[in-house]
């Protein structure tokens, strides 16, 4: 058998400059002459599990308020600037973050820092702004949640996964509460949150760190460094039974079914082994579910496995949808079957290679685009505090050996520990 391809002796180590200023902005630049493009990202310590439970849907709320005024920017005028220079930008929420990114004509690598400097301290959050994104926000939600099949799994599988806790509920949060909050319940997130000693910002492309570094005080030093912000306690208790639990959904025309374990943490020793799991499990077409579950006996029309990696839990969830006129109980009964044979004979030479090539490649297809390579610095840094994992990560991968593959899925898939939600197409 052929041994997995090393094409991480093909990488080329990334070099960057790591910075911070008196405010407690961590800074880090790298150079990418590749093509004239800057890209920006500035990665906030803020996500939905920092919202108070009563209180839900703030953080990806400013997601969205972040593209309203600011002191010296007018109302929808971000995307615009942005655009007329040539640039694109974008924003995500997650559960432990919220990142805003540019990518600019390297020209033009001042505007981004700009607008990111108004945004950080100056945003007005106002009704107006608040008014016009409540409303958007709302609506997204109820596309999300109302008006798709099994809309509800992602709230259903967090609350009973990780009951009590700060990850307990989706990252959108309840419609209810954007809808009830005050203007004040917004402002005290934002000076709560948005700080600089609560920030990474990294800068890649065709740059002179030098010269940037004197822009980002520019406009960064201005700030004073805040207090730490206020977080909830995690009361990330043990998981002590399994939840089951039916859905009648009216927009589903297909039964699925929605599996869920705890999984290991980022970086947590077993991250590296359960990653690797997941791809054999679940990776592509010639993936244990796919094979078993859509070629072998048809009973699928689609069987995944999507690892949510927490900065403090983590979690599988395995998807299963079963094609007109199979039985979903064949699809759930498949899935568990393709998880008690690894956990019984563990994985073969031929799957271990191929998850191990998957991630070589992937480590490296990563690391091709400013952006991309931006967002991995910003979240080594806000994550770990150490932006060399982007060059050496690829080595806790590698050090995984199939005996411990299978460990992993012995310590957690376990049989007591699972929340099953079956969705059905209500009639």
């Amino acid at each position: 058998t052929a041994l997995p391809l090393d094409l991480s002796a093909q990488y080329k180590p990334i070099k960057y400059e790591r910075d911070s200023l008196e405010n407690g902005l961590q800074i880090i630049y790298s150079i990418d002459r590749s093509a004239p493009v800057v890209a920006t990202v500035l990665h906030y310590k803020v996500g939905s599990r920092d919202e108070n439970p009563n209180k839900t849907g703030y953080a990806h709320l400013f997601e969205h308020l972040m593209f309203e005024a600011t002191d010296a920017i007018p109302r929808a005028s971000i995307d615009k600037y942005a655009l007329d220079a040539g640039g694109q930008l974008n924003a995500s929420t997650w559960f432990d973050a919220t990142v805003y990114h540019f990518k600019v004509p390297a020209n033009e690598i001042k505007l981004p820092l700009w607008i990111e400097s108004q945004r950080m301290r100056r945003l007005h959050v106002d009704s107006v702004g608040v008014g016009t994104q409540r409303g958007v926000v709302i609506e997204e939600l109820k596309m999300r949640e109302d008006n798709q099949p099994y809309g509800k799994w992602m709230q259903k599988m967090m609350e009973n996964l990780f009951p009590g806790s700060a990850y307990g509920w989706s990252v959108g949060g309840f419609k209810e509460h954007v809808a009830e909050a005050q203007i004040s319940d917004f402002k005290g997130f934002y000076d709560n949150f948005y700080q600089p000693n609560n920030a990474v910002l990294v800068i890649c492309g065709d740059i002179n760190i030098e010269e940037t570094k004197k822009y980002v005080r520019d406009y960064f030093n201005q700030y004073p460094k805040a207090p730490e912000p206020t977080r909830n306690p995690m009361n990330l208790g043990p998981l002590t039974k399994s939840h089951g639990e039916v859905v009648n959904d009216p927009m589903a025309t297909l039964p699925a079914v929605f599996i869920g374990f705890r999984g290991p943490r980022l970086g947590h020793p077993d991250y590296y082994a359960m990653s690797l799991l997941t791809d054999i499990l679940a990776s592509g077409e010639s993936s244990r579910l796919y094979q078993k579950l859509v070629n072998e006996n048809q009973a699928a029309m689609a069987a995944h496995a999507i690892p949510f990696s927490l900065e403090n839990a983590g979690a599988i969830i395995f998807i299963g949808v079963s094609k007109p006129g199979k039985d979903l109980e064949e699809v759930e009964k498949g899935i568990f079957e393709e998880i008690r044979r690894i956990i019984e004979d563990g994985v073969t030479e031929e799957e271990y290679e191929k998850a191990m090539n998957i991630r070589e490649a992937e480590f490296i297809a990563s690391k091709k685009q400013v952006l991309s390579k931006a967002e991995a610095l910003a979240e080594y840094t806000a994550y770990f505090d150490d932006p060399e994992l982007i060059n050496d990560e690829i080595k806790d991968f590698k050090a995984v050996s199939r005996e411990e593959i299978q460990r992993i899925a012995k310590k957690y898939f376990l049989d007591t520990e699972k929340v099953v939600l079956t969705f059905i197409p209500k009639k």
